[in-house]
């Protein structure tokens, strides 16, 4: 087993940096406004899904996709589709709240693209490719395509009529200049397309931008408590910030704005060692939506790791049992919106994923409304430990990312959950 230090000295330390940071500077970023409630947007309701059905497999680590990049796609594939197939993906994108949102799932995603868009290189640095891959399928139909780019900025691309490695090829190029031009792990699967698939993807790599940078005198080097300990850079910041504690499920919730407040980070901490699956039962849809509207400006002493989480998912397996199925069945898919041709013919083969997501020390350029806080007797946010995260537009509500950091890229040490 590895030392350990006394309990007070770990605490001590990273609140004597943050406050040494924060009497340095009295223009810490304000926190974020409340912002639009979860039960109404489609983002939140598949994503939380999608989580569940993704870490419910053992073997998953560092999981991370974009609950707006695959609403927006499966929404679009939604309007090329009719009959049950059309009843299954419209399903999917239901939200607990459907009363006026239901009937505009289609323009509540295309408002949040947008917002995301025209927030890049200031808030954040976004890299994100969003299309619908054809094998050898009928002519597809241009007003599909046109309605496809323009609401939900999807792209159509034939696949070549090569063989499985040459689509796989196709693939992974396609990922690697979505991700603009991150070298990210291949698909390992081959893709055994064969005519008439059709193969949604999705490719997003994302770098948030703080109000304030981190100093070299606000990171050192500590172990992050993970799957497997390892040796990772931490960052401390002091500030006010919104947060809450479940002391009963003992859980801590905490909410960091990003540079403008346009879009913030929240994440989801247990307050002891531990991986997550304690927590992720715990994740319904109405549980974070309380979390959240509990949560209250607060003085923090903030550490986090210097991290990149990184997932290359296929969702074929998930979206099946969260009860999309005939869209895979090619006697019965009906695309008949993507082709007129489509009867027997078109079927859904796969939903790939690329994504990534880097906790870096960058700030924002430029002047922002920035106030004098008053930081006094901070309670301490120490990310040590697995953790989940969200990247939440404070527009929209829209979820741009969701994930969890279970282990953290570092020297590795003896000790593991």
């Amino acid at each position: 087993m590895l030392p350990r230090l006394p309990v007070y000295l770990l605490i001590s330390l990273p609140v004597l940096l943050v406050q040494g940071s924060a009497s340095s500077s009295a223009s810490a970023p304000s926190p974020p406004p409340r912002t639009p409630p979860l039960l109404g947007d489609p983002t939140w309701a598949l994503g939380l899904r999608l989580f569940q059905a993704l870490r419910s497999d053992s073997s998953s680590a560092n999981t991370l996709f974009s609950p707006l990049l695959v609403a927006s796609s499966l929404g679009a594939l939604c309007g090329g589709s009719a009959g049950t197939t059309a009843s299954q993906l419209q399903d999917l994108l239901k939200t607990p709240s459907p009363t006026k949102a239901q009937a505009q799932t289609g323009e509540l995603l295309s408002q949040a693209l947008k917002s995301f868009t025209e927030a890049n290189m200031t808030t954040f640095h976004l890299h994100t490719s969003s299309a619908v891959f054809s094998k050898q399928s009928a002519r597809v139909s241009q007003g599909f395509v046109k309605d496809s780019q323009a609401r939900f900025r999807l792209q159509h691309q034939p696949l070549g009529k090569g063989d499985a490695k040459a689509d796989l090829k196709q693939l992974n190029s396609w990922a690697k200049a979505g991700l603009g031009g991150l070298e990210a792990a291949p698909l390992e699967a081959e893709i055994q397309a064969k005519a008439g698939a059709l193969i949604l993807a999705n490719a997003l790599r994302f770098k948030g931008l703080w109000e304030r940078e981190f100093s070299g005198e606000s990171t050192d080097l500590r172990t992050f408590l993970g799957t497997k300990y390892t040796k990772v850079m931490m960052m401390h910041r002091a500030g006010l910030y919104r947060q809450h504690e479940d002391m009963e499920n003992m859980v801590q919730v905490l909410e960091v704005p990003l540079w403008g407040g346009k879009v913030s980070l929240v994440f989801l901490l247990p307050f002891h060692v531990e991986n997550l699956a304690r927590l992720e039962k715990l994740l319904t849809l109405e549980q974070l939506s309380k979390w959240m509207e509990e949560t209250s400006v607060t003085s923090m002493a903030v550490s986090l790791p210097k991290a990149n989480i990184t997932s290359i998912l296929s969702l074929q397996k998930q979206l099946a049992a969260l009860g999309l199925t005939d869209a895979w069945d090619q006697k019965v898919a009906d695309f008949s919106g993507v082709s007129d041709e489509s009867k027997g013919k078109l079927h859904l083969q796969d939903v790939l994923h690329w994504a990534s997501l880097e906790l870096a020390a960058q700030a924002g350029e430029g002047e922002t409304d920035r106030k004098e806080q008053n930081i006094e007797k901070p309670k301490l946010f120490y990310a040590d430990h697995p953790f989940v995260i969200f990247v939440r537009d404070n527009t929209t509500g829209a979820l741009l990312l969701m994930g969890a950091l279970d282990h953290a890229q570092g020297e590795a040490l003896h000790d593991e959950l």
